[in-house]
């Protein structure tokens, strides 16, 4: 189970992330342990992360969030993808 919180659309507290898939000023992809979380917005920034513990804490103007169906773990994350 996690949490989602989002405050006056300018910061937004998730908890049980396992990844960062990619990441932009406008979308961020996350890796829940139940499956995936996309974010929309403008001016977003991840001011925390903290993987061990399975939260994030991102900046910026939140218009959307939505849940994706889970991933097979093969096909890896974004640090992943990057280190091809």
């Amino acid at each position: 189970m996690h949490n989602l919180l989002i405050e006056d659309r300018k910061q937004i507290s998730i908890t049980e992330v396992s990844d960062v898939d990619s990441f932009d000023e406008e979308t961020i992809l996350l890796s829940l342990h139940g499956g995936g979380l996309i974010l929309k917005g403008q001016g977003l920034h991840i001011h925390k992360l903290d993987v061990d513990e399975g939260k994030v804490i991102i900046t910026g103007m939140v218009n959307s969030a939505a849940y994706t169906a889970k991933r097979d773990k093969t096909e890896g994350g974004f640090l992943k993808k990057l280190l091809k």
